[in-house]
Order: structure tokens, then C-alpha cells, then sequence
């Protein structure tokens, strides 16, 4: 920011230098015209023609510098035909004039023709009264007081724009300084946090800055809850495997003669809980890409046909907005519709009734699946999420499809509840997900 207000700076005082230089100079130059346009006017104004036909001036010129030789102020009238009447302070010289075209106004322009001394000369045509000659009158003036003007006016405006500039640069530094003050407190909060263990930034900052720690707090609060999740979710495959493998370790210490029929049962235990663990973390991964959709009724039709080969005498009933979109992977909605689909048809009564979108137009999609079991007590539908717990025994299982089905659809931002199924008089289960946008 500083090199970039440095270069704007510098090349806005360049140009207006530039711009400002070539004013004034034209100024002063037309200032030091306007003077020797004045003594032109006062020559032809005071010359005349005599009997011999030659000009002469009926009054002296004003200025001394005339009639001093090499003076640096120079006058002549030349005619075609006629000696050049000139000043004095020519002395031999003579001033070298167009004289191919008649000048009706007065003409400047600069000169070399004095060896060692510019000239700035004006020169005009005259016709006088009583002469048909066509008079050339002109004024020299050496362009050393010109020069010196000009220089003295080109070094004030170099030293006011190199003050201005210096001004301007030591502002634009102190104001980005200033500007910036605020990330610098931030950077030092940050540091402070980190040296001391805090998990948030509460010092008070400027509002400039707050939208950016509010984000900076978020971001730390997520990072701190995957951590604790990841540490529950470890402590958790720890202790579900911890069990099994203490089944295993008895029966082989006592040589148990089941042995082998314990060691594959304990077995598809712990795989089922690495399984569901995963699961998990792989939704936890796709979560972070933040791009997931997935159309409901697609996957709802792969899960059926899976199941009805599974379950041939159930009935499986299809409803609702088959092209809904939801805000989370297809393998993980497979998971989740396959579990509550599975578990529908296992401790259902032989009818299970799956109904997409239930509510559209709302800001979640929500999805129905409903049996005519015995279904579960409002006491037991809190507990029975809890990883391992099963109400019913006598059918195979493990107690997780339930917490699968909770855990990956918070992940997602989603929910699950259960309540009674008015229509087929079982369990109806709501899976509530975030709709894609």
C-alpha cells in the first residue's frame, strides 16, 4: 500500500508538475513578449519618414540600454533598398530579418544569430504615411533576464513539489500505519491467545475489525468441537472394542470350547463398531468440502431394491417429491435411508411406507419412513439412539444403525426424531436434512 501510494504520488505530482512548469514559463514568456511588443508599438509610433526618404525617429527612445553598446537590447527598421536604421547598441551588427513576407502583427521567435547570446525577438511589417516602402520594424532583447525567470520559477515549483511530495508520502505511510493499526492488535490477540491456552480472541478491538474476530471465534469453536469430537468418537471405538476383545481374550485363556464361534461373533462386533466409526469419519470428511447433494429418491429406490431381496414378504410403499435434493453426500444418505429402511422392515409388522419431502417448500427436506409394528415407548425413543442399546434381542443386530443414522445426519446439519405412525400404527421416523441450494 505504501509503494503503491508512493508511485501515485510521484507520478501525480509529475504530471501536474509537468503541466504547472509549462504554465508558468509560458507566463513569464509572454510577460517579457509583451514588453518589447510595447517598445515595438512606441518605435513605429515615434517613426517618420524624411524628405529623403529615409525614417527617422521623431523622439528619442526611453530606454538607456539603446544606446549602450552590446547592451543586450537591440532595435532596427530595415526597408528594401534603404541602409538598416538601427540602435546604438548594435553598434556594428545588424539583426538579420525575414523580410520575404509582409507581417501584419507581430511575430516572436527565438534567435541565435549573436555568437554567445540568445535572442528573443518580435518583428512586424509596416507600410508609414508618405512611403510606399514596406518597413520592417524589430526589437531584440538577450533571453539571459528570460532564462533566469524561468529558472528561478522552475526551482521554487521543484522544491515545492518535492516538499509536497515528501508531505504527501509521510501521510499516506502514517495513514496506512494508522489504517492498518487494528490488524496488527489482531495479529497480537492471536499471539496472545496462542501463548495462553485461550481458545478465543476477547480483547476489545475496533469495529472495523470485529466481523473479521466473530468469523476468527467461529473458525476456533468448529476447530475446537472436531477436536473434542474426534477425541469422544476415539474414546468411544476404544471402549466398544474394548469389550469384545476382553470376550475373546477370556474365552482363549480359558479355552472355551466355542472358542471359534465366540471369536467370529466378537469379531463382527468390532467391525460393525469400526464400521460405523467410518462412517462417520468419512462423512466428517466430505462435510468439509462443503459441495454435497444428493437426489432422495434415487437413493430411497437403490436402498428398496437392496431390501426387498432381503425382506420378500414385506410391502414397500413409495411417496412424495422423488427429485428432492439434499445438502449431503450420496454414500452417506445411503447409509442413513438404509439403516431406517432395514430396521422398518426387520421389526416392522410387513408394511413399510417411505414418504420424500413430506413438507415441501421449506428450508429442509424432510423424509418419512413409518411401519406397522409394535413400535417404540415415548420413554425408550431418547435411549434407544445410545450405541449398542436394542429393545428387542431375539432378532440379530448390534444397537448402532441408530446412532449411525443420528450421528452422520448432525454431522450434515440434519436430525432424526421418532414418533408414532398415525396411519400404519408403528414407528415413524423423521429425517429432517438441510435442502441444497
Amino acid at each position: 500500500m505504501m509503494v503503491i501510494a508512493a508511485a501515485w504520488i510521484s507520478f501525480l505530482l509529475l504530471v501536474g508538475g509537468i503541466a504547472l512548469d509549462r504554465t508558468l514559463t509560458g507566463q513569464v514568456t509572454r510577460n517579457f513578449d509583451d514588453q518589447m511588443n510595447y517598445m515595438l508599438t512606441a518605435m513605429i509610433a515615434s517613426v517618420e519618414v524624411g524628405s529623403d526618404g529615409e525614417v527617422f525617429f521623431n523622439r528619442p527612445m526611453g530606454d538607456q540600454r539603446f544606446l549602450e553598446p552590446n547592451s543586450g537590447l537591440y532595435w532596427q527598421i530595415s526597408g528594401k533598398g534603404h541602409e538598416d536604421y538601427s540602435s546604438r547598441s548594435l553598434w556594428d551588427r545588424s539583426l538579420k530579418l525575414d523580410g520575404t513576407r509582409f507581417l501584419a502583427k507581430p511575430r516572436f521567435y527565438d534567435s541565435d544569430q549573436f555568437a554567445g547570446q540568445k535572442l528573443r525577438v518580435v518583428e512586424r511589417s509596416v507600410v508609414l504615411p508618405g512611403s510606399k516602402t514596406e518597413w520592417w520594424f524589430a526589437v531584440a532583447a538577450s533571453r539571459t533576464d528570460l532564462d533566469a525567470q524561468i529558472a528561478r520559477v522552475r526551482s521554487i515549483l521543484i522544491w515545492s513539489f518535492v516538499v509536497l511530495g515528501l508531505g504527501l508520502f509521510v501521510m499516506a505511510v502514517l495513514q496506512t500505519w494508522y489504517g492498518l493499526g487494528p490488524l496488527r492488535r489482531v495479529r497480537l490477540a492471536i499471539k496472545r491467545m496462542r501463548t495462553t491456552g485461550a481458545n478465543r480472541v476477547t480483547d476489545p478491538l475496533p469495529l472495523e475489525v470485529q466481523p473479521l474476530v466473530q468469523e476468527l471465534n467461529a473458525l476456533l469453536a468448529h476447530s475446537v468441537k472436531q477436536a473434542e469430537e474426534a477425541r469422544t468418537h476415539a474414546g468411544n471405538l476404544a471402549h466398544a472394542l474394548k469389550t469384545p476383545l476382553t470376550v475373546v481374550m477370556n474365552a482363549a485363556t480359558a479355552k472355551a470350547p466355542d472358542l471359534s464361534n465366540t471369536v467370529i461373533r466378537e469379531a463382527a462386533v468390532m467391525r460393525r463398531q469400526v464400521d460405523h466409526h467410518l462412517a462417520r469419519a468419512r462423512a466428517v470428511g466430505r462435510r468439509a468440502v462443503g459441495l454435497s447433494r444428493a437426489n432422495v429418491g434415487q437413493s430411497v429406490e437403490a436402498v428398496l431394491r437392496a431390501v426387498t431381496r432381503l425382506y420378500e414378504d414385506t410391502r414397500f410403499d413409495l411417496a412424495g417429491n422423488r427429485a428432492a435434493l439434499v445438502a449431503i453426500e450420496r454414500q452417506d444418505l445411503d447409509e442413513i435411508l438404509g439403516n431406517l429402511i432395514e430396521n422398518a422392515a426387520k421389526y416392522g409388522g410387513g408394511s413399510v411406507f417411505v414418504t420424500i419431502d413430506a413438507e415441501p417448500g421449506g428450508k429442509d427436506c424432510l423424509i418419512l419412513v413409518e411401519d406397522d409394528g409394535m413400535g417404540i415407548p415415548p420413554e425408550e425413543r431418547v435411549r434407544i439412539f445410545d450405541r449398542g442399546a436394542r429393545l428387542d434381542t431375539g432378532k440379530p443386530g448390534t444397537g448402532l444403525g441408530l446412532a449411525i443414522v443420528r450421528d452422520v445426519a448432525e454431522i450434515y446439519g440434519g436430525t432424526v426424531e421418532l414418533e408414532e405412525s398415525e396411519d400404519l400404527g408403528g414407528l415413524m421416523v423423521k429425517l429432517i436434512l438441510p435442502r441444497a441450494g
